[in-house]
This record gives structure tokens, sequence and C-alpha cells, in this order.
């Protein structure tokens, strides 16, 4: 799923074990510091499990959880968390390595889910939930035009430690279409 000319985004593969579990190497005291699933990603093994779970998910439409691949280069993770088709609801989780921030990526991702989701999917609400103290990850639903509904106190328990999540949402009626700009 192309995204522009230099990022899209793939389906986890087998082939793509050693650069996902290279990249989480590489980023491991950051992801450490906001993620819980960290420190259970340590072999290939490891991620061999977590690429077999996204399939599985993909195929189970439970979500759609994709690498993203930057001229190329596995660079982070984005997609669908959570989908439920019934209620019309998805959550978008995401992550990206620190040489590639700063750089759109993520906005363009993201985006783009917002796009596919409300147009393809027929969503009616998008859920981004991200810790309250990670300015970089809450900027990507404050710059598409989400709507901050609360705080989620002490909802996720991170290495031995409780972290309290901003919970943003956007609905189909609030959508622009897509016309922001990252």
């Amino acid at each position: 799923m192309d995204v522009d000319d230099h990022i899209s985004l793939a389906l986890m593969e087998p082939r793509m074990v050693t650069e996902y579990l290279d990249l989480v190497n590489q980023n491991r005291s950051e992801l450490r510091r906001w993620l819980p699933w960290v420190d259970s990603v340590k072999s290939k093994e490891d991620a061999l499990a977590f690429i077999q779970r996204t399939r599985k998910q993909w195929v189970n439409d439970e979500g759609f959880t994709a690498g993203i691949l930057y001229k190329g280069q596995l660079s982070g993770i984005a997609g669908f968390n959570s989908l439920n088709r019934k209620q019309k609801h998805v959550a978008i989780g995401y992550w990206l390595g620190t040489s590639y921030q700063g750089k759109g990526i993520m906005t363009k991702v993201c985006s783009h889910l917002v796009q596919y989701a409300f147009t393809a999917m027929g969503m009616n609400r998008i859920e981004i939930r991200t810790a309250v103290h990670n300015p970089k990850s809450r900027s990507i639903p404050e710059r598409l035009g989400f709507t901050q509904e609360g705080i989620a106190r002490q909802s996720a328990w991170v290495n031995e430690r409780c972290i309290d999540y901003v919970v943003y949402s956007l609905l189909a009626e609030e959508w622009n279409g897509g016309s922001v700009q990252p």
C-alpha cells in the first residue's frame, strides 16, 4: 500500500524478521519508555512470533499491522491494533525508529490509515491512545485533527510502572477528507 513516492505499508512477512529485530534493537531504549512489549522481543524467534501474530490478525479480520517502509527500509510499525466492524470502530497504533523521526513519515502514514478506514472500510470512529508524556506521539493525532477526549489514568503497565494515556478520536462526520498537510 503506497502512501507516497517514498513511503509504503507492507504486511509483515517472515523474511523481514532480521530487519524487524534489528530495528527494535536499535530503538530499544526509546521504545521501552512507552511500550510494554519491547522486553519480549529479544530473539529472531520472538520477532518471528510477532510477525506471525500480525499475519493471523490480518487473516482473522481483527486488525492490520504493517511495516512502514521508507525508501525501501523498514522504519517502523503502524496499523489498526483493534478492529470492530460491527461497531465501525478502529484503533490506530504506531512507532517509528528514531533515525526516521522528524521527516513527516508517521503523519503521512496515519493520515493514509485514517483515509483508508473511513473510505474503504466504512468506519465511523478512529481512536489513538498515546502516553501523556510522549509529545512526539501525541503530535500525530493533534496534527490530524483528532479530538482529545480525556486521560485514561494508569491504563498501561509499562516496564514496572503505570502510565496514563491520552485518548484521541476522530469521527467520520468530523473528517475533512484527507486535506491535512503533514
